[in-house]
């Protein structure tokens, strides 16, 4: 059994674009370089992403990452 990793507010908004998105993940991971494994655990809350991979991530959905204040 895998265990389902916590809320994030980075996290969140990302994996929601993930999920929602209509790209397939071959092509999506082709066009930010992100390997389609690590898009699949992350889409399925199995693992979270190293920070230069979510900002790619958001990059590539029009999000931008900023500090919290």
């Amino acid at each position: 059994m895998t265990k389902k990793r916590q809320n994030s507010p980075l996290t969140d908004p990302l994996r929601k674009a993930l999920v929602q998105s209509k790209v397939p993940l071959l092509v999506l991971s082709q066009k930010t370089g992100i390997a389609r494994a690590s898009l699949i655990r992350f889409r399925r809350g199995e693992t979270s992403l190293r920070l230069d991979v979510a900002d790619k991530l958001a990059a590539y959905f029009g999000m931008k990452l900023v500090e919290g204040r």
